[in-house]
């Protein structure tokens, strides 16, 4: 029975030892401050990322009017202008990640692959607009398009957002805590 507890308390010391060593190093890798880089940037994003979804929303409720093709793809030109504009910043954030904290590279992660669905489907819509001018507005097809399109910019702008007032909250608690000399266990 000595032997067991023996060795027991041995694997528990040596758990216990692993714990006290690794912990410290495994808090640090998850406390790298942010990049005020990445912050900016990811401001940046969120203002274009509201600017495409209010484009996308605006281009959904042409379905409800009698506009014809014209306007349907100088919003949808407008709106991939956009995307592309949004896409410079994303690469910009791509480029930095590597100074990124661990909650930004995980904002980076999660947009990249909305954004590149989002430029999937205006692109499909722009090619749904040249394939066929005469009734295209008027299909399910069309509709479904710039549905998608607005729910996609919607899901980004509010990604994107929440990221970045995480970052603000992260920012003022930080700064609180200091201010009160708190210390954070």
């Amino acid at each position: 029975m000595s032997m067991k507890r023996s060795i027991y308390l041995s694997s528990l010391a040596l758990l216990v030892a692993a714990y006290v060593c690794v912990s410290p190093a495994l808090r640090a890798a998850d406390m790298a401050p942010d990049s005020k880089e990445v912050s900016d940037l990811l401001s940046e994003a969120k203002t274009g990322a509201i600017q495409v979804k209010d484009d996308a929303n605006t281009m959904e409720s042409f379905t409800m009017s009698n506009l014809d093709w014209r306007s349907h793809a100088a919003k949808v030109l407008e709106i991939k202008d956009h995307i592309n504009n949004l896409g410079k910043t994303v690469a910009k954030l791509n480029q930095a990640r590597s100074s990124a904290s661990a909650w930004q590279q995980t904002a980076i992660d999660r947009v990249n692959p909305i954004l590149r669905e989002l430029a999937a489907n205006v692109q499909a819509t722009i090619e749904h607009l040249n394939k066929d001018r005469t009734h295209p507005l008027q299909t399910t097809e069309h509709k479904d398009y710039l549905k998608a399109n607005a729910e996609l910019s919607t899901r980004m702008s509010t990604l994107v957002s929440d990221f970045v007032d995480y970052g603000q909250t992260k920012a003022k608690f930080e700064q609180l805590s200091q201010r009160l000399e708190v210390a954070e266990r």
